[in-house]
């Protein structure tokens, strides 16, 4: 259980350096009604996220599921390599990209009006459909074999994960009182220079994580020192 809340709480943390959630948000923060409006369209993006993620795991994966019900623990592993190698593998593009992305402006919301929870609806449906590494965290989730339940409870963590610069947003908004505006302004500026790189490192660390997680779990029958090296790192995450 603690070896799957590691690689949802990675790929979730990874994921959350997203301009085109992050950027929309340090906007609305610095305009009127800036709290209400930022818990807004947290919590849409949050309901689209995860209600996305639940018919993805609840359908297609259950479906898949109901045909292995008791997945072995290689296949799990494997998942894991599989998961981990794509996250890598995201991580060199971005790096390789970084410059030419950093140079893109950020998103911004029109200024035609739009309440801050359609906006956060709005960006919810446009992201998912292109979302891989919460594709991927659902295919780790799903590949448990846990209960429906158990499942969601790591839907939600991701999520959370995935939203936690929008929960600083707001934390910033409730007690840096007159610096706020200064502060999220900086915070900005950062992300549009910064957000290729903080990405990829990010996508970095959680690609060897779950890699190391499967590949691990893959040694762990072997009865040589890999093998031992391997089974003492599963029982520290487990």
């Amino acid at each position: 259980m603690i070896r799957l809340l590691g690689v949802v709480v990675s790929i979730g943390l990874a994921d959350s350096m997203n301009p085109s959630t992050i950027a929309p948000a340090l906007y609305l923060a610095t305009g009127e009604h800036a709290r209400r409006s930022v818990i807004q369209f947290t919590a849409a993006v949050f309901v689209v996220m995860f209600a996305g993620g639940a018919i993805v795991a609840l359908g297609p994966g259950q479906a898949l599921l109901a045909l292995v019900p008791h997945p072995h623990p290689t296949a799990r592993y494997i998942i894991e390599v599989v998961v981990g190698v794509a996250m890598l593998a995201g991580a060199g593009v971005l790096w390789y990209k970084r410059a030419r992305l950093a140079q893109r402006e950020l998103p911004t919301p029109s200024a035609g009006g739009k309440s801050s929870a359609l906006l956060g609806l709005t960006i919810g449906v446009v992201e998912l459909p292109t979302a891989f590494p919460y594709f991927a965290a659902i295919a780790a989730i799903v590949g448990s074999g846990y209960s429906v339940g158990h499942q969601l409870i790591y839907l939600a963590i991701y999520n959370v994960c995935f939203l936690l610069p929008m929960l600083l947003i707001l934390a910033t908004l409730a007690f840096a009182g007159d610096r706020a505006g200064t502060m999220l302004a900086r915070g900005r500026d950062l992300l549009q220079k910064y957000w290729p790189m903080l990405l990829a490192g990010l996508a970095l660390l959680a690609g060897i994580f779950v890699t190391l997680l499967g590949v691990t779990g893959l040694a762990s029958s072997g009865h040589g020192t890999a093998g031992k090296l391997s089974r003492k790192f599963r029982h520290l995450v487990h």
